[in-house]
């Protein structure tokens, strides 16, 4: 055991290794900047001190039973014949119980206070924002202000931002990890969320999940300005001269990798929900002629 000791004294530089590599590292759940982000954040270090309630104890008690019972102490007591202990069984019952219960209240209540679909309570008009996911880039359309623009969203600072989100391609996955909540992004379906920046900033955005070759690329900056600069970004994307029609998202939806920003100063057409319309014509067409037949007679038939 002495042996052991040393030999770990001897390690300790490589120890610290790790640590001084990761320090460098920006842990972005951790340094949440909107109300959303903060209750995750104290949710998750909520969760991790019950459950280190149990841990601790275990690691230390382990280490110390290891220690009392070496064979280099003879004052340690030999009990072949124990095999129960009221007060141990209790100990090691009841506080995991009363744990797991604490953690199921926990979830149950934050699963609904984080409802990525619930509204966030504010008395400021929330700014509609309509997202598309594509090959490999992110479309931003702001239907109040008839603007769009791609790998690139503002909003200003304490005002509640209303996402409605889909996917002209594979599923992807939503995230502004210093905003909080991840959220997927599904061609033919809508998904809802709800987020506000509390203090000024650019914040990365990404796709949170897997969708092909340019996948590593497929980043935004989420820009929260204060109304003066929300509204100096909106009059430089209204600048751009360009218009996002039917056939300019078509150009667009085309796959490419690395995408650099893109402003549309107007907007033709309802281009999120034709987005999702046009799989529900692909649904269809999947379908085999008897199965169309069977679906067109139950129609009639109520």
């Amino acid at each position: 055991m002495n042996d052991f000791f040393r030999r770990m004294r001897r390690a300790k530089p490589l120890l610290i290794l790790p640590l001084l590599l990761l320090s460098g590292c920006k842990w972005a759940l951790m340094d949440p900047q909107g109300p959303v982000g903060e209750a995750e954040k104290s949710l998750i270090f909520t969760a991790v001190i019950l459950m280190l309630i149990v841990v601790v104890p275990v690691i230390v008690l382990t280490l110390v039973f290891a220690w009392h019972f070496r064979a280099s102490n003879k004052k340690a007591i030999y009990r072949p014949d124990f095999h129960h202990s009221v007060p141990i069984e209790i100990i090691v019952w009841v506080i995991p119980c009363l744990i797991i219960l604490g953690l199921s209240i926990l979830t149950w209540k934050t699963t609904h206070e984080l409802d990525p679909y619930k509204k966030l309570a504010s008395t400021k008009t929330p700014v509609q924002v309509e997202v598309v996911a594509l090959d490999w880039k992110w479309l931003f359309i702001y239907p109040q202000l008839h603007i769009a623009t791609v790998n690139e969203m503002a909003m200003p600072v304490g005002t509640p931002v209303d996402f409605k989100i889909t996917s002209a391609t594979v599923m992807n996955a939503f995230f502004i990890p210093r905003l909080g909540t991840q959220i997927y992004a599904m061609g033919g379906m809508q998904t809802e969320l709800h987020l506000m920046a509390d203090h000024p900033g650019t914040y990365q955005g990404l796709s949170a999940n897997f969708s092909g070759d340019g996948f590593s690329g497929m980043r935004f900056n989420a820009i929260a300005a204060d109304q003066a600069g929300f509204d100096a970004w909106v009059k430089k994307v209204r600048a751009s001269g360009q218009t996002l029609d039917a056939q300019s998202y078509d150009q667009l939806a085309k796959p490419s990798e690395n995408v650099p920003p893109a402003y549309y100063g107007s907007v033709n057409g309802d281009i999120f929900y034709g987005v999702i319309s046009s799989f529900m014509g692909k649904a269809m067409s999947m379908k085999t002629p008897s199965e169309t037949t069977t679906h067109s007679s139950s129609m009639s038939g109520m």
